[in-house]
């Protein structure tokens, strides 16, 4: 394992969502049994705290923009920043909702379609991110899982509000069809995976490469469907199993997706406008941590300098020789470079 590789791509953001919600995934079934007594405004606290980060580091991106006009016309910056404002609009839009619910299950004095109103708009507005993070090659997960999952949140308001009597096996039926597709990605990466392994011509490092992600995938998708299965039957009154039992298989999920961000190198270089990778960008403001690792962290010169180490010298030029009866030119064979035998001076008795 290659320590200085796993920070190079590390992914600060996604880093950063995947603990707030295994700590909101912690926070809530301890509420629900009845361990802690908490409101509900406290038990969102990682929730607010992954919002609250989100808007100050679009605000002072945004600063950062406005001030140094220059910035502008460095790479991709048009692009980067404005992936950053939809995904800002998406987290605003999210937080109403999250607002809206704390406000319903604390005080209970509106419809549960007002609830979801937000996640309405969320939607549409995700699928157009999505339409133009394609056209930009840019990678917008939160946006996809919005967009494909509109159906399920009518669903769940109208279960809520008691407008349709389904059992909720039925109201979650296009998450089974969302799930139904990774359990086929899953299989796609194990079969892949099993025929690198047989297969004599793929190097080692490809190898390691494949079993890793059908690893990663088996362990996020199976605890997620084994966690919403529980759920269902949970709510259904199929089970008495406890909701940190259930909630279980969902911590093993997001530690997993946590561990995955050390290899999945991406994320937006204006949030906080730092315009860099995230880990260099630490590096430069704390100079001890390079020198307490006796490490030279340099990623725009590293393939440079490994070509000057690894460079061949050259065989030395032997120059042409001419011979004198036939005017034949005799020059240095390609190949390796052997030096001639020395000369011999043999001499003949009288």
């Amino acid at each position: 394992m290659n320590p200085r590789g796993l920070f190079q791509d590390f992914n600060p953001s996604k880093f950063l969502i995947y603990t707030c919600l295994l700590l909101f995934s912690v926070l809530l079934p301890l509420r629900l049994d009845g361990i802690i007594q908490w409101s509900y405004w406290a038990v969102f606290a990682p929730i607010w705290l992954w919002k609250l980060l989100v808007v100050a580091g679009a605000s002072v991106g945004a600063g950062v923009w406005a001030r140094n006009p220059r910035y502008r016309t460095e790479g991709e910056a048009c692009v980067e920043f404005k992936a950053m404002l939809i995904a800002v609009g998406i987290h605003l839009l999210l937080l109403m909702f999250e607002v809206l619910v704390c406000d319903r299950v604390e005080r209970g004095t509106h419809f549960w379609l007002l609830v979801f109103m937000p996640l309405f708009f969320v939607s549409p507005v995700s699928v157009a991110a999505c339409v133009w993070g394609f056209r930009h090659d840019r990678s917008l997960e939160l946006e996809i899982l919005c967009s494909v999952n509109i159906l399920q949140f009518i669903f769940i308001a109208l279960k809520l509000d008691r407008i349709i009597h389904w059992p909720w096996l039925v109201v979650f039926v296009p998450l089974w069809i969302l799930m139904s597709f990774l359990c086929l990605v899953v299989l796609y990466y194990i079969v892949w995976s099993l025929l690198f392994l047989r297969s004599l011509d793929v190097v080692a490092e490809q190898r390691r490469t494949h079993v890793t992600m059908a690893i990663s995938w088996i362990t996020i998708v199976v605890p997620l469907l084994t966690f919403e299965v529980l759920l269902v039957h949970r709510l259904d009154g199929h089970n008495t199993f406890s909701y940190i039992s259930i909630f279980v298989p969902l911590w093993l999920s997001l530690l997993t997706l946590m561990a995955t961000t050390f290899r999945r190198k991406g994320g937006n270089h204006w949030w906080f406008g730092i315009r860099r990778d995230f880990c260099q960008f630490l590096l430069e403001i704390f100079p001890f941590l390079r020198e307490y690792g006796n490490i030279s962290y340099d990623l725009h010169h590293e393939d440079s300098e490994d070509a000057e180490e690894t460079s061949v010298p050259e065989a030395p030029k032997i120059a042409p020789i001419f011979g004198k009866k036939a005017r034949v030119v005799i020059t240095q064979s390609p190949g390796k470079y052997v030096p001639p035998p020395p000369k011999l001076n043999i001499d003949m008795p009288d």
